[in-house]
């Protein structure tokens, strides 16, 4: 951003901050508290952190007079938040977090990063809640102002815990490590033992939509895998699927196609696997000192508000309308590019070069450095 663009956007944040009702998170005096602040012409983000605040007034204070880009948290609690090195702070233990992240899982336009996103989550709480018995009040679900939403778990069980068991449970929704000789192992059970078995089902009826010769070339491109033993199993897949609906033939993985199928790490196989899973950051959730966006604070690369939201709220939840604070009068903005750009209910066609657009598009544009002020 130019200084002109900085100031814009850094006044837009400050009005939001002096009017919002702003939310500590518990046991505020045990957080330390790290802050980004507006830097005109800064080649990168520098942060001022091992901060610690013993109320709640004091923090909103400290955020209402620096007008801080980001405003970030530890999801650790500390005996000393404040202490200039971590040996010094005195770890108590964390919450546990989930970071999904649209730019790790998929590329394209915002719009349909943020809504396939969206279904992530949905599949991650599935599992935490439906899978894993965690009780949704123990969950706080966060819209993180940009890409992606934040899952908090606070239930005092998962709170000591290190990163190597952090490191099992983000494992487990991602479908990391998972054994197929357990997976398909006697009748199907809910969890991964019903996702591995979908996943597979869903490729042997794709094979089924090939020709013979795309389909044999497919199978012998699998390693191990010669002509006589790909012809064989295509006459066999619908036994196949039939068998993966019961009890699975204990052989079934002896068979030398289904082996290197299910042992592949890219491919169509692989593809519909991950599917299934709940494509979570997993350095976020490993981490027990991780620093993360608080709510009702906004977010420096979009202008958008970090948003809590009900669990049973999600699938309703539009962040284009909902996280959106700032209003729909005519700011100028000169564009790098042109493109189409949903919010507040409408999508605005801007072209490159000066154009005028509402002020909550143009703080989003100047926030991520697609455009300047005019």
């Amino acid at each position: 951003m130019n200084p002109a663009t900085t100031e814009f956007v850094r006044q837009r944040f400050a009005e939001y901050y002096r009017k919002a009702m702003l939310v500590s998170p518990s046991s505020l005096a045990q957080r330390e508290w790290g802050l980004v602040l507006f830097n005109p012409g800064a080649t990168e983000m520098r942060m001022r952190r091992h901060l610690a605040f013993p109320e709640r007034t004091e923090l909103f204070d400290y955020i209402r007079n620096l007008v801080p880009s980001h405003v970030y948290y530890s999801s650790a609690y500390y005996e000393k938040p404040d202490a200039p090195t971590m040996a010094e702070k005195g770890w108590c233990g964390a919450d546990l977090i989930f970071d999904l992240d649209a730019d790790h899982i998929v590329k394209g336009p915002y719009g349909m990063m943020l809504s396939r996103v969206k279904e992530e989550t949905g599949k991650l709480l599935f599992m935490l809640t439906g899978e894993l018995g965690i009780d949704p009040k123990q969950i706080e679900l966060v819209f993180s102002g940009g890409r992606g939403y934040h899952v908090h778990v606070r239930d005092l069980a998962f709170r000591g815990w290190g990163s190597a068991e952090r490191r099992e449970l983000v494992d487990y929704v991602c479908g990391i490590g998972i054994d197929p000789a357990v997976l398909l192992n006697g009748s199907p059970e809910p969890g991964w033992p019903a996702r591995f078995r979908s996943a597979l089902t869903d490729y042997l009826a794709w094979l089924g939509t090939l020709n013979e010769d795309e389909a044999m070339a497919r199978l012998t491109a699998l390693e191990g895998v010669g002509k006589e033993s790909a012809a064989s199993f295509l006459k066999k897949r619908d036994e196949i699927i039939t068998s993966l609906r019961g009890e699975v033939d204990p052989t079934l993985l002896r068979d030398r196609v289904i082996k290197a199928v299910v042992h592949e790490t890219e491919g169509e196989f692989r593809k519909r696997l991950n599917e299934k899973a709940a494509l979570a950051d997993e350095p976020v959730t490993t981490d027990i000192k991780r620093l993360i966006r608080m709510p009702t604070s906004l977010h420096g690369g979009s202008g958008m508000r970090v948003q809590s939201l009900e669990i049973r709220d999600l699938p309703e939840f539009d962040p284009l309308v909902d996280a959106v604070v700032f209003s729909s009068r005519e700011v100028r903005v000169d564009t790098r590019f042109g493109l189409a750009m949903p919010m507040l209910g409408s999508t605005y066609q801007i072209q490159k070069g000066i154009s005028t657009v509402p002020e909550a598009v143009a703080v989003f544009l100047c926030c991520r450095g697609i455009a300047e002020i005019a």
